[in-house]
């Protein structure tokens, strides 16, 4: 018996809104290539042909998170507020952001993600010259990266519910953010 497929519009964003739904409702793992095709209503062999494999799908999946998330930190005026979209993105795209930061099921020298992974990061450096003479940027910068992504880490995981107290995530993070990042505790003790 011949399977029934047919000529699908868009594959490419079909096959990989289909991974999305799965990946957040059971994680990367649960991902197979033929159960997004029958999803999908085409052939089996269909999604190979835009992703070639698991992980070119998955690779594609990851450039096009940080170039969501690019686009997002460049709407922020200042170090707080990328933080504030840094969450709002994990929030927002949780099957993205999981897949993100796992480079072990990606083509990590792929070069569309490394031109998005590079465009993010490079949003979340310019954060850090909004805080204005810091002894160590860098360091700064792993600080901030750090909490924001500490944050929504925590919040993804639900490991940060009852703490919030009801309370705004955004919010939350604001505040968070002004305990840590004051001028006082800017300025790193000198040796």
């Amino acid at each position: 018996m011949r399977e029934r497929t047919y000529h699908h519009g868009d594959l490419r964003r079909a096959v990989l809104a289909a991974a999305l739904d799965v990946i957040s409702a059971e994680g990367p793992a649960a991902l197979s290539l033929r159960d997004l095709a029958r999803r999908a209503g085409v052939s089996h062999a269909a999604p190979a042909h835009h992703f070639k494999d698991r992980a070119g799908l998955l690779t594609a999946i990851a450039a096009e998170g940080y170039a969501l998330l690019a686009d997002a930190l460049a709407q922020a005026p200042d170090l707080r507020e990328r933080g504030v979209a840094y969450v709002r993105f994990a929030l927002a795209h949780p099957a993205h952001f999981q897949v993100m930061f796992q480079p072990d099921l990606y083509r990590t020298g792929d070069p569309g993600l490394l031109a998005a992974k590079e465009r993010a990061s490079a949003e979340l450096r310019a954060g850090i010259t909004t805080l204005g003479t810091t002894p160590d940027p860098r360091t700064a910068g792993i600080a901030a990266w750090s909490l924001a992504h500490g944050f929504a880490t925590l919040l993804l995981t639900h490991n940060l519910t009852a703490p919030l107290d009801d309370r705004d995530p955004e919010e939350m993070f604001r505040t968070l953010t002004g305990l840590l990042f004051t001028p006082e505790m800017r300025q790193v003790p000198r040796e």
